[in-house]
């Protein structure tokens, strides 16, 4: 049994005991979370695809840890100016361990 869920702007296809990346969210570690965001739950050969979402589905999942990324570095360069810019960024996550699809 698996499901695609919306978060973030992103879709994500998870399935029951997995732990996965989201974009952070404002919850504590071991907080118990719901997505009711749900675009398709498919189960052995029953599939459910929703109208966007479906209706009376969840995903209910615990928060284990909240971290930052690698840094990725952004550089800015004029050739023979003698111009140089350079930033970081380091994005925020949540990792999420999936409890229940129903």
């Amino acid at each position: 049994m698996y499901a695609i869920f919306k978060n973030g702007g992103k879709q994500y296809k998870i399935r029951e005991g997995e732990i996965i990346r989201l974009e952070k969210l404002n919850a504590k570690t071991g907080v118990i979370v719901e997505f009711d965001q749900i675009l398709m739950i498919v189960d052995g050969n029953n599939i459910k695809i929703g109208t966007p979402t479906i209706k009376d589905a969840k995903i209910t999942a615990e928060v284990v840890a909240h971290g930052r990324e690698k840094k990725i570095k952004i550089i800015k360069f004029k050739r023979r100016k003698h111009s140089r810019k350079q930033k970081g960024h380091r994005q925020w996550f949540s990792d999420v361990k999936i409890i229940n699809i129903f």
